[in-house]
């Protein structure tokens, strides 16, 4: 089954994303695209000079512009100006957003929900599902195919687990979660400790008898893991966005707010502050603690504690204006080497 396709105003572009219109009021958008994709009747972002420069050659009929930029007029074309470029295509791709995969309303005959479940109302538990006794799901949650929801866990209103999630029991998650496939949140920590036995020496599992307590409006994505807390509860705050492949250990307590990309480890009983911004593949040690409004570079490697308000990069993580000295001091290394042989 094909889907109509989804025609905008410029008008109403413009209305929706809070921007100001030159040009055609009624020319029409059928979609959006990257700037050197863009094809007639679609619409791009201009958000630096480099592309201002080039629309008269960009195919669209029209864009948003960050407001500032010496954009030219094109005949025909229309021009949205705005604050911010990104924020604004943004929202229009909202516009343009074709319907996700739908699970029907109400329990899948598949499914397996427990009698001592407790669910909300406008709850969709899709098929091969299992909700264990003493789940508590809320209004408008959803369950898309084989998801695995274990005993006492509570989710909020409005949350949408894809396929594959499995949420471990006693975990609590907020209002308007969204968890990607694969993603399972309540494993156990990784927690061994050596013994000495007549039999030689083994590694005794630490039991991890804490939990998971997720705010409001976090996004987790797909693969990834929150352990469960060896005690207590392993926290991440309300707003927190969580990339694929990302692995947060046990005991690690994340503000508000906080972002980490693909790919990065974060080590157990390890703090980070609100607003906090991670590039992918970071690696942080654990116990660290690190400071609210951080930004911390790709790749980047943490092992120690980092102050809040900067901006840290290398290896070990440390002020990038010091890491990109060192770095630019070693690119020099092997011809100072090959002076020194030579002198």
């Amino acid at each position: 089954m094909t889907t109509a396709p989804i025609t905008h105003t410029a008008t109403e572009i413009a209305q929706h994303v809070g921007g100001e219109l030159t040009g055609p009021a009624q020319a029409l958008v059928t979609g959006l695209s990257d700037f050197d994709e863009a094809q007639p009747d679609q619409l791009t972002l201009i958000g630096n000079p480099r592309f201002a420069k080039r629309w008269p050659n960009c195919k669209a009929s029209a864009a948003l512009v960050k407001r500032g930029l010496d954009c030219p007029a094109v005949d025909g074309k229309v021009l949205i100006l705005v604050d911010d470029a990104d924020l604004a295509f943004s929202k229009a791709l909202t516009l343009f957003a074709p319907p996700q995969a739908h699970t029907d309303p109400g329990i899948h005959p598949t499914a397996i929900v427990h009698e001592s479940a407790t669910l909300g109302q406008n709850v969709r538990i899709g098929p091969n599902c299992l909700v264990g006794p003493g789940v508590t799901l809320g209004d408008n949650c959803t369950l898309h195919n084989r998801v695995t929801v274990l005993d006492h866990t509570q989710l909020g209103d409005d949350c949408t687990l894809w396929t594959g999630v499995v949420i471990r029991e006693r975990c609590t998650l907020g209002d308007r979660c969204i968890i990607h496939p694969n993603a399972v949140i309540g494993a156990d920590g990784f927690g061994y400790r050596p013994e000495m036995t007549q039999q030689g020496p083994r590694l005794v599992k630490t039991p991890q008898i804490g939990t998971v307590l997720i705010g409001n409006d976090v996004e987790i994505g797909a693969n990834a893991c929150i352990d469960r807390a060896k005690c207590n509860a392993t926290v991440l705050g309300d707003g927190c966005k969580i990339d694929n492949l990302v692995q947060i250990g046990h005991n690690c307590q994340l503000g508000k707010m906080v972002v980490i990309s693909g790919c990065t480890g974060v080590g157990g009983s390890t703090t980070i502050g609100d607003g906090t911004m991670i590039g992918g593949c970071a690696a942080i040690t654990d116990h660290a603690v690190i400071g609210p409004g951080v930004q911390l570079a790709g790749g980047a490697q943490v092992a120690g504690d980092l102050p809040g308000g900067a901006i840290y990069a290398g290896l070990p993580a440390r002020p990038i204006r010091e890491a990109i000295r060192e770095m630019s001091a070693l690119k020099r290394l092997p011809a100072l080497l090959k002076k020194t042989r030579d002198q």
